[in-house]
Parts: C-alpha cells; structure tokens; sequence
C-alpha cells in the first residue's frame, strides 16, 4: 500500500462485533450431535450464513442439503438458525429423522407470536427480504394470511383481508432504521395494527448497527467482516455508507484490497453476527501488513446473552 508519506493508519474495532448467542449455539448444535452420533449429520440450509463456518463444519462431517429427500432415512438432521416453515418440519417427522432444532430462540419467538395470534384470527404483515430463510420460516408457520413487505412502497399495495386484526412481525437481521421507517409507513396505514411487546429485530443486529453509528464519523474506511449471504452483514456495510463512509464486505483476508486502505490514517473494522473472531483476526494481520500500526478496541456493549442447547445434546 502506498500510504501518505507520514501516514499512519490505525484500525478501530467495533465493539460487539462477530458471533452472537443464536449463532453460538446452531454452531454448537451441529458439533454436538457429530460428537454425540458420529458423521454425517445432515443439515437444512446453511447452519449460519458464513463460508468458513459451513466449511469449517462440513470438514468435520456435516453435510448441508436444501432438499430433506437428499437425505437417508434414520438420518440425524439439524434445522438452521433461520428456522423452517411448518411443512418443513412436518415432512422431517414424517420422514423418521433425529431432529435438532438450531432456530434462534428470538427467530422462535417471533414463531410463537405468529402461532398466537393466528388462533385468535389475526393476519400479519411481514417486514422482511424476499427469499431469506427466516423470512420463509416465519411466513411458513401459516398457510395464510401473513403478507411480506419489503420497503415503504410495499405498504401501499398491500392487501389483507380485514383490518381490524393485525398484526406486525418482522425479519430479526434487518436494518434497524429502514424497519423503522417501514413500520412508522404500516402505522400510518393501518393505526390500529398490532405490533409486538418487544421488537423483533434482535439486540445483536441493533448492537452491531449502534456501533458502526457511533464509529463511522472517526473512520475513513469501513471493513465488514462477513459472507455476501449474510443479511446482518449487509446491512452494516450499507449503514456506514449511508453514513457517508466507504464501506467494503469481506468474506476473508485475501479479499482486502490495498487500494481501499491507500491515504487512509484509520479503518474501521467489525463483523455480522454469524462471522467468526478468527476471520477478524485475520484481516486485522493483513491490515497491519498493508502498514496498519496500531488497533484500537473502542468502548461499547458487552453481551451476555447465552441460550440453552436442546436436551439431547446437553452434556
């Protein structure tokens, strides 16, 4: 990197960053039942949205499928940390698997709230990006009557069949200011609609937004840390742009261009919550090798959040 003369750059690291405990634990699920059953143990989806991660588990034994006829009858089966739409988990049954459940207990919960309601004839809109898993899973849970919206343009086209029973829920991974703008657009629409006790957005996705607010006015240059299938990931390279910060994703080290770094005196570094410290650690040692001199942890939430794992898997 050719740095100003003089220059020297400093990284400032986020604080949280990385692994949350819904992502700890789906890892942990998996290398739980291969210990306990032995390879392969199939999984539903990716396990977590991270290339290393699913690699790093693959190497291991597990084995990633989106079809559940890919897998052997007798098989021991993982659900993802995004969860499965109730068809999904009915053809598991039926089909006689061993079935641990690495949902994410606040993706769980937003599930429960759906289930609940829906007993009491509530329709739901649903904040959310098309396709995402999670955003399938909880659209699953019913086979009617829960509408997806993906912006504020959304809200005005959509169409439930009554409104005087409804309700929002929303995917846990977005960015917390566009699910802000899209509820305020649903309120505005529907005054009357229902809206949970507590948010869905979940308080790793917020903490790692709050963090990358409070650092992108010290930073010249924003690195990510995640996969391109991570939508937490995304949004917090989106929200330092938006910031005014250049702001580049990165699933690895070898990915870091030295031209993002070239003039710069400090860098901003942070992680999704499904990407893992060693992959930050990595990036930090190549930063330094393009002529970083120094890293700067800043002050920030420390999370203590830990969920439990399923019973057959306690030790």
């Amino acid at each position: 990197m050719n740095a100003q003369p003089g220059a020297k750059l400093e990284i400032l690291l986020a604080e949280p960053r990385g692994f949350c405990a819904g992502v700890d634990r789906a890892i942990e699920i998996v290398e739980r039942a291969l210990q306990k059953f032995g390879a392969p143990i199939y999984v539903r989806h990716e396990i977590v949205h991270n290339t290393y991660v699913v690699n790093d588990l693959k190497a291991k034994g597990a084995i990633f499928i989106e079809d559940l006829a890919e897998v052997p009858p007798g098989s021991t089966l993982v659900f993802s940390a995004h969860g499965v739409s109730k068809a999904v988990q009915a053809e598991a049954q039926a089909r006689g698997f061993e079935i641990f459940d690495a949902t994410c207990p606040l993706v769980t919960k937003v599930h429960v709230e759906v289930a609940k309601l829906a007993k009491e004839g509530y329709e739901f809109i649903m904040i959310g990006h098309k396709g995402h898993p999670e955003v399938e899973g909880t659209m699953g849970q019913l086979d009617h009557g829960i509408h997806l919206v993906e912006d504020v343009e959304d809200v005005a086209h959509v169409q439930p069949r009554q409104t005087e029973r409804l309700a929002v829920v929303t995917q846990t991974t977005l960015s917390v200011d566009d699910a802000a703008q899209i509820s305020a657009a649903v309120r505005q629409r529907f005054p009357k609609i229902r809206e949970p006790k507590q948010q869905d957005i979940c308080y790793a996705t917020q903490n790692r937004q709050d963090a990358v607010k409070i650092m992108s006015p010290q930073v010249e240059v924003m690195i990510v840390v995640g996969s391109p299938t991570s939508s937490n990931s995304n949004r917090l390279a989106e929200l330092a742009r938006k910031l005014g910060v250049d702001s580049y994703m990165v699933d690895s080290a070898d990915e870091l261009q030295s031209g993002w770094l070239e003039g710069k005196s400090r860098v901003g570094l942070t992680a999704g919550a499904s990407a893992p410290e060693v992959l930050v650690k990595e990036v930090i040692a190549r930063i330094k090798a393009l002529g970083a001199v120094s890293v700067r942890k800043m002050d920030g939430i420390e999370e203590t959040v830990k969920f439990p794992l399923p019973k057959g898997l306690r030790l």
